[in-house]
C-alpha cells in the first residue's frame, strides 16, 4: 500500500506567486538562474540557487551557499512572501502544454515506502548529487521543491480531481521561458482528503517519474531524523516528503536524443556500412525525419536524414531493458561501432531533450560542433513502470518529462 498524508503547505500569497515561482534547480545553471532572477528579490532562485547572491564563480557547493539558502528561506517567511497554511491540505497542481493538461495531487509521501521499495525508481542516483540535496533539505528543514511521481490510473481520484478543476484555482498563470499554463487548487474538504488517503492506500506502488536525486535525498534525511530522535513515534512530519503524483496515462515523455562528436575514425561510408549489420538503413533526404515507431531511429549525417530500423533478433521483447530503443542504440551503435562505453562520463556525446526538436540536432551538426546525431522514439510510462516493477534500472539519459514542475507553489516543512 502507498501511504500518503496531507500537510500544512508553505505557499506564496496569490498576488505574489508569479514573482516567487521558478524553474527547478537542476534544469538551469547558476548564471541562467542569476539572469532569470534579475532584481527580483522574491524569486525562489534565492533559496534553491542561492549562489546567485554571491560573486560570479562562487561554487554552488560552498558551505556559505547552503547557509544562505536557509537565511533566505527565513527571510521569505518573515516578509510574508511565503506563508504556512493553518491546516493540513492536499493540493492539485495542473500543467497544460500544447493544449494537453495533466493533473497532479500534491501529497506527503511516506519515507518508509521509499526505503522499502514501495516507491519505485527506474534510474541510478549518484551519491554526490544526493548529498548536495540532502544538505539543502537539512539546512532548510524543508522540502523546498517537489518530486514527480506517477500512479496507476484511478477513476475515483480522477473524478475528484475533475470536480475541483471546474472551480476557480488558487493560482493560474503562464510561466515565462516554457510558456506553459500552471494551475493550483487547495483541497480542504475532510471527506475528499479521506478519499485521497484511502485510494492511495489501495495502490501497491508509486513510481518516481522525475527527480530521483531529490526523492533519495528527501527520504534519506527523513530516515536520518528518525534515527536521531530518541522519542521517535512515526507520525512526525519528517516521516514524509513532498511529491506531486500524476496518473500514469496523463504524462508526456519526450524523446531524449544524442549528438556525437566523431565517427570513431571512420568515414561516413564506413559508418553507414557498419550500421547495416544490425539495422535496415534508408536515406530519407534532406528534410527532418522523425522516428515514427519503436525500434526505428533517425540519423542525421552529412546534411542527410536516415531511418535506422533495428533488425529482428537485435532486441529481446521479453526483457524490459533489452527491448528499449535507448538500450538498442547504446549497445549496437554507441558501444559496438562508436566505442562510447559510458554515456554518463564520455565527452564525445551530448544529449538533447525532445522539447528542443530535431532542428536542434541538425543545428549542432551543421555548425561543426558535432559530427552526427541520433533521434530516438520516446519510451512510454508503461515501459518505465514495467522496468521499475522488475527491479531493473533504465540506461542513462533515457527519459525526458515535459512540462517540468514549477517550484515555489508549495513547500513542505519537516517539523
Amino acid at each position: 500500500m502507498a501511504i500518503v498524508k496531507p500537510f500544512k503547505g508553505i505557499r506564496p500569497p496569490k498576488e505574489l506567486v508569479e514573482q516567487v515561482e521558478s524553474r527547478p534547480y537542476d534544469v538551469l545553471d547558476s548564471e541562467e538562474a542569476r539572469a532569470e532572477a534579475g532584481d527580483n528579490e522574491k524569486s525562489l532562485y534565492h533559496i534553491i540557487k542561492p549562489e546567485i547572491d554571491f560573486p560570479v564563480g562562487t561554487s554552488e557547493y560552498d558551505p556559505r551557499v547552503y547557509e544562505k539558502a536557509a537565511e533566505n528561506f527565513k527571510k521569505f517567511q518573515d516578509n510574508g512572501w511565503l506563508l504556512q497554511d493553518k491546516d493540513d491540505h492536499y493540493y492539485i497542481y495542473a500543467q497544460t502544454m500544447n493544449g494537453k493538461t495533466q493533473y497532479g495531487l500534491v501529497v506527503g509521501a511516506y519515507v518508509d515506502d521509499y526505503m522499502k521499495g514501495n516507491i519505485k525508481k527506474h534510474e541510478l542516483t549518484r551519491r554526490d548529487k544526493e548529498e548536495d540535496r540532502m544538505k539543502h533539505v537539512r539546512v532548510n528543514n524543508a522540502n523546498i521543491e517537489p518530486v514527480f511521481f506517477a500512479y496507476p490510473d484511478n477513476s475515483v481520484l480522477d473524478s475528484l480531481i475533475m470536480r475541483y478543476a471546474k472551480t476557480e484555482p488558487e493560482y493560474d498563470f503562464i510561466a515565462p521561458i516554457d510558456g506553459f499554463r500552471h494551475q493550483f487548487w487547495i483541497i480542504s474538504d475532510a471527506d475528499d482528503m479521506k478519499t485521497i488517503t484511502e485510494e492511495f492506500a489501495k495502490m501497491p506502488s508509486l513510481y518516481i517519474a522525475d527527480g530521483h536525486h531529490r526523492s533519495a535525498a528527501a527520504a534519506l534525511v527523513g530516515a536520518e531524523k528518525q534515527k536521531l530522535n530518541p522519542n521517535h513515534h512515526g507520525d512526525e512530519e519528517y516521516n514524509y516528503f513532498m511529491a506531486v503524483c500524476f496518473q500514469a496515462s496523463q504524462l508526456t515523455i519526450l524523446d531524449y536524443n544524442r549528438v556525437i562528436k566523431d565517427l570513431n575514425g571512420m568515414s561516413s561510408e564506413e559508418f553507414l556500412a557498419a550500421l547495416q549489420v544490425n539495422f535496415i538503413v534508408e536515406d530519407k533526404g534532406t528534410d527532418i525525419y522523425k522516428p515514427a515507431r519503436l525500434h526505428e531511429f533517425s540519423l542525421y549525417l552529412d546534411q542527410h536524414w536516415y531511418s535506422l530500423t533495428a533488425k529482428e533478433g537485435t532486441y529481446d521483447n521479453n526483457d524490459p531493458i533489452g527491448v528499449l530503443d535507448v538500450d538498442i542504440s547504446s549497445r549496437l551503435i554507441l558501444d559496438e561501432i562508436l566505442d562510447i562505453k559510458d554515456l554518463r562520463s564520455s565527452n564525445r556525446i551530448d544529449f538533447v531533450g525532445g522539447l528542443r526538436g530535431l532542428g536542434e540536432l541538425k543545428r549542432r551538426v551543421d555548425n561543426g560542433e558535432m559530427r552526427t546525431a541520433l533521434a530516438l522514439y520516446p519510451v512510454s510510462m508503461q515501459q518505465i513502470m514495467d522496468i521499475a516493477d522488475s527491479g531493473k534500472i533504465m540506461p542513462p539519459k533515457a527519459t525526458w518529462f515535459e512540462p517540468k514542475l514549477r517550484s515555489g507553489l508549495v513547500i513542505h516543512k519537516l517539523s
